[in-house]
């Protein structure tokens, strides 16, 4: 018997016994300080829509945008829940990282077949948009897509191009929204540049952005694509307040191939700009995004240097590794790894500008920040967050200039939000 029950029988059947006097007190503590827990299960869209038989689709002649991770709550895959319901499904698209998602970033994808005769085209391959004149032969697009709450991660760039290919043709756009896993997150970081738009950096929106899909979705179409037939499937049992993996049955399956888990969901933000740099963000390890470094760090003083930064959060500890591939491998790498404390303290965007800042000092001549970096810029979007990691801006500074572009967002393009 848990504590719950245990305390609501010695209520209601005089068995106060069974229950210690401490074990009232775990109960009650637990009403006031626990995380908050959503009152009803999560229903992710393609779950809202299988409840409904698939009212929403009947007739109509279906694409779908999606991956391995657009799952049911019964870990069903979200084409096999639609041909099962009798969904005229056509064809998949698939993003970044192929429909497996287990092709690295950046690596172009051709197209394949699931189901034994169902194709799967490419985004990532020849364009990134899909193609008008397989649009037209369909009624409506879907999209059900696992993204992670970061700017530069390419979905809802993806998400973008097909919005805009689907005005294009004239036919409507369908989210089936799923949960942001960082949503508690703060947003932060600098907004996207004039001319500094690209595939890394395709929405005009913080660089953690603290929406979903479906919120991202309607911004868009309210600043871009008036004409489109925007309908989002929202979900129901979803709680801003709560990271991914806190919802009782909720299954995270990794989008892509780095991306394992909700904790390192939390953590990329802090070091995916060293994608751009000539420092390891622990591709090819069994850390990526949650360690970093380089043959030319010295760990300890890496990590004793970030530690003066103070960040709330996280601790940095020095740490050595091997890459089995992307850079260095092969190579001894020192380096530190990153561990969470308090996910709500931690400010990922600020976390990563200590890094930066401890490597840009420690290591001037080896970071490639110095000179122009059109990737990093891109990542960032703009060239200021660089210029000013390469000027060693106070840390505190750096993040009043994200607070005040996203500030001035808030003002300028408030978000229909979907969820309390």
């Amino acid at each position: 018997m848990d504590i719950e029950s245990c305390y609501f029988s010695s209520l209601f059947h005089g068995g106060a016994k069974r229950c210690s006097f401490f074990s009232l007190l775990l109960f009650l503590f637990s009403l006031f300080f626990a995380s908050p827990v959503s009152a009803e299960p999560l229903l992710c869209g393609i779950d809202r829509l299988d409840a409904t038989g698939f009212i929403e689709l009947s007739g109509l002649k279906v694409g779908l945008i999606t991956n391995v991770a657009g799952v049911s709550r019964k870990a069903e895959p979200d084409y096999a829940v639609m041909l099962r319901s009798g969904v005229r499904l056509k064809f998949i698209m698939a993003p970044e990282h192929g429909f497996s998602a287990d092709i690295e970033a950046g690596k172009s994808i051709g197209g394949s077949v699931v189901h034994d005769t169902l194709p799967v085209f490419s985004l990532y391959g020849t364009s990134k948009k899909p193609d008008i004149r397989q649009l037209k032969s369909i009624d409506i697009l879907l999209f059900d897509l696992q993204d992670i709450g970061a700017r530069c991660y390419t979905y809802i760039s993806t998400m973008n191009s097909a919005m805009q290919a689907c005005e294009e043709a004239g036919i409507p756009f369908m989210v089936l929204d799923r949960p942001n896993p960082v949503i508690p997150l703060s947003p932060s970081g600098f907004m996207l540049a004039p001319g500094y738009e690209s595939f890394v950096g395709a929405v005009d929106i913080p660089f953690i952005h603290s929406m979903t899909v479906g919120e991202i979705a309607s911004l868009l179409k309210e600043r871009k694509y008036k004409r489109l037939d925007l309908r989002v499937i929202s979900m129901s049992g979803y709680n801003r307040r709560l990271f991914a993996d806190e919802y009782p049955g909720f299954r995270f399956i990794s989008p892509s191939p780095n991306i394992r888990s909700v904790e390192t969901a939390i953590v990329y933000p802090a070091t995916v700009f060293l994608e751009a740099t000539t420092v390891s963000e622990g591709r090819g390890t069994d850390a990526p995004f949650e360690q970093l470094g380089a043959p030319f760090i010295n760990g300890r003083e890496l990590a004793a240097l970030l530690s003066q930064y103070k960040v709330p959060g996280v601790l940095f500890n020095a740490v050595v590794f091997q890459p089995a591939s992307s850079k260095f491998k092969g190579e001894r790498c020192e380096g530190v790894k990153l561990s969470i404390t308090d996910r709500k303290k931690f400010i990922p965007f600020k976390t990563g500008a200590a890094i930066l800042l401890a490597l840009q000092h420690l290591y001037p001549e080896k970071t490639a920040l110095q000179k122009e970096n059109i990737f990093f810029d891109r990542l960032a979007g703009t060239p200021l967050f660089r210029e000013m990691i390469c000027k060693q801006v106070p840390l505190d500074d750096i993040m009043e200039e994200s607070r005040r572009q996203i500030e001035q967002f808030s003002r300028t393009a408030p978000v229909k939000l979907l969820y309390q």
